[in-house]
């Protein structure tokens, strides 16, 4: 099988330095170069590799595919950029920060001839992959409602509590997941979102905690935490918890829960050492797959959209009061 020749554009967003490490351990991979405006990011992978100040060097390159991890509101630009390059794009959650920005990413990658993926890591989970297979299989019944959190602690990046780079806080950054999860488990789409969202935890100009109420099309309704609550001295920075509720069971996934306890003098505090499955390798692996096979990928730009849109309606109800309708 031929090398993939890739690029990573941005690395602002924490997940950028774990799927550059994927890439490199990836026998299928060739990192041909990486680029961010602010080159603190890039640091210290741009000593490793071709390091280019203007990205759009970078995509005039002989690269197949670029990497996107930069702040949420760059996406859509560096998206349409890299698809008018007939570059394949793999790109961090949240897709976009508006429904006409993702729209845009969608159909300008569509018309380019390549593929767009979004970096859903937690489909990966063998807790959340089993759970869909009993609930395919019919093994809890009809699922009438789930119950969900997902919390962690404040992003050590300062942008993520910068509306103009983020585009939303906590209720944005962690939704998405979770919604992407169910949408592909439940075979459906949210029709109703009610929201509550504040800043609760920390002193910071953006909101921390959100409580989201949903309806899908299918009938299951639903209720998600999702908030910036943990503290520093918590063993484990974050949680991902679904519930199942169905007409003949449930099904409780804890996609954090492989670990072993650790306890040193040389710590502060007790910690979780992670033993599961690097999600970040698996989603890596399966799209370079994906483009060097031309496999269509399997979460693509339309999932990224379908989620996200959630959290934007979220954001409008807990500012109007009220629920709201997707349409």
């Amino acid at each position: 099988m031929n090398k993939l020749k890739v690029g990573m554009i941005g690395l602002a967003h924490t997940h950028g330095e774990s799927f550059l490490k994927a890439l490199e351990r990836n026998p299928h991979a060739e990192i041909a170069g990486i680029s961010d405006e602010n080159k603190a990011y890039a640091e210290p992978f741009d000593r490793m590799y071709p390091y280019f100040e203007d990205y759009r060097e970078l995509l005039r390159t002989d690269i197949e595919a670029v990497f996107i991890c930069s702040e949420n509101i760059r996406h859509a630009p560096l998206t349409l950029a890299a698809a008018k390059a007939r570059k394949h794009v793999f790109c961090e959650k949240p897709l976009g920060v508006s429904k006409e920005d993702m729209q845009a990413m969608v159909e300008a990658c569509k018309e380019n001839g390549v593929q767009l993926m979004t970096a859903f890591t937690n489909r990966y989970s063998q807790a959340v992959v089993q759970a869909k297979e009993v609930i395919d299989s019919g093994g809890i019944g009809k699922v009438l409602a789930v119950k969900c959190t997902n919390k962690g602690g404040l992003p050590r990046r300062d942008w993520f509590t910068d509306r103009r780079l983020s585009g939303g806080g906590a209720m944005l950054d962690h939704s998405v997941h979770v919604i992407d999860i169910l949408n592909w488990i439940l075979r459906s789409r949210v029709v109703q979102v009610y929201a509550e969202s504040g800043t609760l935890f920390h002193d910071i100009p953006i909101d921390d905690m959100g409580m989201i109420h949903f309806k899908y099309a299918n009938g299951v309704v639903g209720v998600l935490d999702t908030s910036w609550s943990r503290v520093k001295a918590f063993p484990m920075k974050r949680d991902l918890t679904l519930e199942f509720i169905g007409t003949g069971g449930t099904i409780a996934v804890d996609v954090r829960n492989m670990i072993n306890e650790v306890y040193s003098n040389s710590a502060g505090s007790a910690a979780w050492s992670d033993w599961s499955d690097n999600l970040s390798e698996l989603i890596v692996a399966d799209f370079v797959d994906c483009i060097l096979t031309g496999r269509p990928v399997p979460i693509t730009g339309d999932d990224g959209m379908n989620s996200a849109v959630v959290a934007l309606a979220a954001y409008e109800s807990s500012r109007l009061g009220k629920p709201v309708d997707l349409p």
